[in-house]
């Protein structure tokens, strides 16, 4: 994800319940396989100019596909556009907040492959595939092979979250790799291990699918960073910066909760005992 655009759109601090809210959306049902083998989940909000064209590419990945769009507080005719493009379409009334629409979709899906990407990138179904691909050949996890800007003096907070927890998860491999960033897929199995309502926070996600033993492979590069939409701040303050920070921050938390207080790492030659 770019860290240039810090905030897509406007969005709730905090994620709200997702079975909260799953009594009040309305769903519209348009020309999806029957049988899917991959499920594209795109949630979107007041994305009615990039959502038609996103939902086209999606299309295109595999023959067996359905496109679930979770749209959540729009006002500009996103839902209507995504069904009149043969999307399935679960749609709220109120913002679900951040990330929540991919808990949702995925609570729905029925492919063995889900592939998530958002509603307001265009990406072409040629750089879609990868990440299929990748799961059908064994993956439980396709990433974007993307880490961010990191020739910087000063990291990007959300950049340096994204390296520490991989380094903490013994998974250095992976850099800046994170379910934070789309598109990457998941295999049903990894649904399946990590339940729906964790998608609502990637790194955390990210961080159990890793100690639970699944499989995670950065699957292909899509330079996201450079396609994102630039978004004014309000007050200089960056509240979707501080949102994927906090998620780390809680994963973070549960690796320690499984690995001790220093994760596993070893102390080195220190002698605390002898500090008086």
């Amino acid at each position: 994800m770019s860290m240039k655009r810090r905030v897509k759109r406007s969005r709730p601090s905090r994620r709200s319940s997702v079975r909260r809210v799953s009594r009040s959306h309305k769903a519209l049902y348009t020309g999806n396989h029957p049988e899917p083998l991959v499920s594209v989940i795109i949630p979107a909000m007041n994305e009615a100019g990039t959502i038609a064209a996103a939902i086209a590419e999606a299309r295109k990945v595999h023959s067996r596909c359905e496109v679930i769009v979770v749209v959540n507080g729009s006002s500009d005719g996103t839902a209507e556009i995504a069904a009149s493009c043969g999307g399935r379409v679960i749609s709220y009334v109120e913002p679900l907040g951040h990330d929540v629409g991919r808990s949702v979709g995925a609570e729905s899906a029925k492919g063995d492959i889900l592939l998530f990407t958002d509603g307001d990138l265009v990406i072409p179904a040629s750089q879609l595939r990868p990440f299929m691909a990748a799961v059908k050949g064994g993956a439980d996890i396709a990433l974007n092979d993307y880490s961010g800007p990191v020739h910087r003096s000063r990291p990007h907070p959300v950049v340096l979250s994204k390296h520490a927890l991989n380094i903490l998860l013994r998974r250095p491999d992976l850099k800046g790799c994170s379910m934070t960033a789309v598109p990457h897929a998941l295999s049903r199995r990894a649904l399946d291990t990590l339940g729906s309502g964790i998608l609502s926070s990637p790194p955390v996600a990210q961080a159990k699918a890793i100690l639970e033993g699944l499989k995670i492979e950065a699957a292909h590069k899509v330079p996201v960073g450079r396609m994102n939409v630039i978004r004014p701040k309000a007050d200089g303050t960056d509240p979707l910066q501080q949102i994927i920070v906090a998620d780390h921050l809680r994963a973070i938390s549960l690796v320690l909760e499984s690995g001790g207080e220093r994760a596993g790492f070893s102390d080195g030659t220190r002698r605390r005992e002898m500090v008086r």
